[in-house]
């Protein structure tokens, strides 16, 4: 795969001519005032510093009025500098007011830096809490479970009933319909996922709202 050709930036070159130029004004205007050595270097290191502080804050919470008053004292700080060493002022002589403003700025920049870095304007959003879910309606069962008219009896099963029974038969629960069986097999597989042990009588009569005896049942299909 062929590497894309190198391009040169016309705004990137600007840019860097710009900030070059801007650095050496504010180096002669540092080095006029009396700050000599690597004091003179380090004024417009700290001028483009608090100008580039300023307008990230800006960039990343938005418009502010801390973050606007140090980009504006940063601009008029690269500005005044490279207004002054265009023969405005005699860096020979350097007037007073000059030497006091180059001699001020480090506080003046620490204080921005700092204040730039540690507050912050914008309160966290509070947590918004769910709205609550309302519970799932029990189904109604009751006509389901009402136990229909029960059919007249055919000879041969009366004639069944007459003769004497050979051992006594266990008393039949009450006929559970299929849709409420299921219903209790979703319910007792959820209990189960959720306790890990199986799901008692008293709490499926509770989930499903029958009677005592139909729960029973219903249980003894689960099983």
């Amino acid at each position: 795969m062929a590497r894309p050709a190198f391009r040169v930036d016309a705004v990137l070159v600007q840019a860097v001519i710009a900030g070059a130029l801007s650095f050496a004004h504010l180096h002669d205007l540092a080095a006029a005032a009396g700050q000599d050595g690597w004091k003179a270097w380090a004024y417009p290191i700290s001028v483009d510093l608090l100008l580039v502080a300023a307008w990230r804050r800006l960039r990343s919470e938005g418009p502010s009025r801390l973050a606007w008053c140090w980009f504006l004292i940063a601009l008029f700080a690269s500005l005044g500098a490279n207004v002054a060493t265009a023969g405005f002022l005699d860096l020979a002589h350097p007037p007073a007011w000059l030497r006091f403003g180059i001699a001020g700025w480090p506080a003046l920049a620490f204080l921005g830096g700092t204040l730039l870095a540690h507050s912050h304007t914008d309160a966290e959003p509070e947590p918004v809490s769910p709205a609550p879910v309302a519970p799932e309606p029990a189904p109604n069962i009751e006509r389901e479970s009402a136990p229909g008219p029960r059919p007249e009896p055919s000879p041969i099963a009366a004639a069944a009933e007459d003769a004497p029974a050979l051992a006594p038969a266990a008393p039949a629960g009450p006929t559970v319909p299929a849709a409420l069986v299921d219903h209790a097999r979703k319910l007792a597989a959820e209990h189960h996922a959720r306790t890990g042990a199986r799901i008692d009588t008293d709490t499926l009569r509770a989930r499903l709202g029958v009677p005592p005896q139909l729960a029973e049942t219903i249980a003894a299909q689960l099983a």
